[in-house]
């Protein structure tokens, strides 16, 4: 899923930066805090997607003696960053230039292009709408890609048991870009039609409320990630029954599992075998075991399977 998740990253950061230039060209044309404040989110953005790409690069560096489980979790340890990234360089900035713009308001500006007068709010009218444009392409491309792996599930399901951080960091980036533009589009049709350039300035603080939920939100969901999760719960459930459908186990003590990446699960079994089996048909019985659930699912990478007796709690209830 990484790589399937890097065509969107790529897809959002080529149309973040273009985004960038035309909105700060726009706001200090016509002194629109929305507009920077727009700007501003853009380049955190763009910054964003170089770190889920740096993170998603070095995931795919083989284990070696320091990190002998490899190194799966950089992406989850970079889309953290990256909510951070959004919360702090993104949303607190839109609302302190919109306080700004409300205790201080002035009207936009005309924008003076190879002498031509251009109205402030046709100059960001145009902005907006080739943002919205190439936003909304990014946007398109990111929800194919996560519509493709949420199946039947809803979308907060799908992103709660989604281990791949970098795809619906970028869903989430994009929808509180659109929001935000469409805020932004809002706060200077507002201010203008109503001739109150403190609108402007709302519309600002609005965008950064948009910015700080949706960055709460991923840190949630990305910390969970980072600490370590469990595999989804119906591969838990098949694991378990493919254990326990194999000659010579006589109790299923304990099925562990954690995403160690987003492609790379690690299986720990705990398992009470027949006493009367010999140390080779054991053996051979966790080789069977190893190959069963690696092909059960291809993210499953390593197996570790402990042969421990029924523990007695449990012996009593069978009992």
């Amino acid at each position: 899923m990484a790589h399937e998740s890097t065509g969107a990253i790529y897809a959002a950061a080529g149309a973040n930066l273009a985004i960038a230039t035309a909105k700060f060209v726009g706001g200090f044309l016509t002194g629109s805090t929305a507009m920077i404040a727009e700007g501003v989110h853009s380049v955190v953005d763009t910054l964003n997607q170089i770190l889920l790409l740096i993170g998603l690069k070095r995931a795919e560096k083989p284990a070696d003696a320091r990190h002998p489980f490899g190194y799966g979790r950089e992406v989850y340890f970079y889309a953290f960053v990256v909510a951070l990234m959004i919360f702090l360089g993104g949303g607190l900035f839109a609302v302190y230039e919109g306080v700004e713009r409300m205790l201080h308001p002035e009207p936009d500006r005309d924008a003076h292009l190879f002498g031509y007068t251009i109205p402030g709010l046709y100059v960001n009218l145009a902005i907006l709408g080739f943002s919205i444009a190439a936003e909304g392409y990014s946007w398109t491309v990111a929800m194919k890609q996560f519509w493709a792996e949420k199946g039947k599930h809803s979308a907060i399901h799908a992103i709660r048991r989604s281990k791949d951080p970098s795809l619906f960091t970028i869903l989430a980036e994009d929808t509180a870009a659109l929001a935000g533009l469409l805020i932004a589009l809002a706060g200077v049709l507002l201010a203008h039609v109503l001739e109150n350039p403190a609108l402007d300035g709302a519309a600002s603080i609005g965008i950064g409320l948009v910015l700080v939920g949706m960055a709460v939100f991923l840190m949630v969901e990305t910390h969970g990630l980072l600490i370590g999760e469990a595999a989804d719960p119906a591969l838990v459930k098949a694991i378990d029954e493919i254990v326990r459908d194999e000659p010579g186990v006589m109790h299923v003590n304990e099925v562990l599992t954690q995403h160690l990446g987003p492609s790379d699960i690690l299986v720990n079994l705990s398992l009470d075998m027949a006493d009367d089996l010999t140390a080779g048909a054991v053996e051979a019985a966790v080789s069977r075991l190893d190959k069963a659930l690696k092909a059960r699912d291809p993210d499953v990478k390593r197996v570790f399977i402990e042969i421990q007796a029924k523990p007695e709690g449990a012996r009593a209830a069978a009992a």
